[in-house]
């Protein structure tokens, strides 16, 4: 299989407009466009009864305490986790494109509603979800895509891999959990083939400059 993107371009930064956040020098960061990018595939298995999109950040910090702090920078020798952005599934067999902007065209405080997506298909929870529990303002399940946003003083630049995977499945037998984790391992289950992009985005002034 092959992933294209008219809005990617692989092992390069992802332009600030998917991003959930850009730099702003007064206050470290402020919101940014937060589109989804568009992707489109190519040469799936004949076998192919649906397939599933899923970005992950591989480089997101273990423990958080020290996010977001004026006075420190994460450092690079911090154990790192993955951080799920998106994850869509139950897509037509037939479908091989997703526009741009068509699952997510700005910040939603408070998150987006789902599971329910256009055309029969699926979202899961990102991870945005646990970030942002216990903030008045923002609190809420997120559902479908949300871009970008590293901590604004991590050490390093930070790769989000899209995939798309051909699965063996017309929809997902089991929605129990809806975690991008949990996804995850059962598209992993059921894929027959898969591809990605690896993009890179940076908050921290001094990356970005480097």
């Amino acid at each position: 299989m092959q992933l294209l993107s008219n809005s990617l371009t692989d092992q390069a930064p992802i332009p600030e407009k998917f991003a959930f956040a850009a730099i702003e020098p007064d206050t470290h960061v402020t919101l940014s466009s937060n589109i989804n990018p568009h992707l489109a595939w190519k040469g799936a298995p004949q076998a192919t009864r649906s397939f599933a999109v899923i970005c992950v950040d591989p480089d997101a910090p273990s423990v958080a305490d020290d996010a977001n702090q004026e006075d420190r920078e994460l450092p690079a020798s911090l154990p790192r986790a993955n951080f799920y952005h998106w994850s869509l599934f139950n897509i037509s067999a037939e479908q091989s494109e997703i526009r741009e902007g068509s699952h997510c065209q700005s910040v939603t405080p408070k998150g987006k509603r789902g599971p329910a997506a256009p055309d029969g298909q699926r979202h899961g929870l990102n991870d945005f979800t646990g970030w942002f529990a216990g903030d008045a303002d923002m609190e809420g399940q997120y559902f479908g895509y949300d871009g970008p946003c590293p901590p604004w003083n991590d050490s390093i630049v930070h790769r989000y891999i899209f995939t798309v995977y051909a699965l063996d499945v017309a929809t997902l037998p089991d929605e129990k959990d809806l975690s991008g984790a949990a996804l995850a391992e059962q598209i992993k289950v059921h894929a027959l083939d898969e591809a990605s992009l690896t993009v890179s985005y940076t908050l921290n002034p001094r990356l970005a400059q480097g």
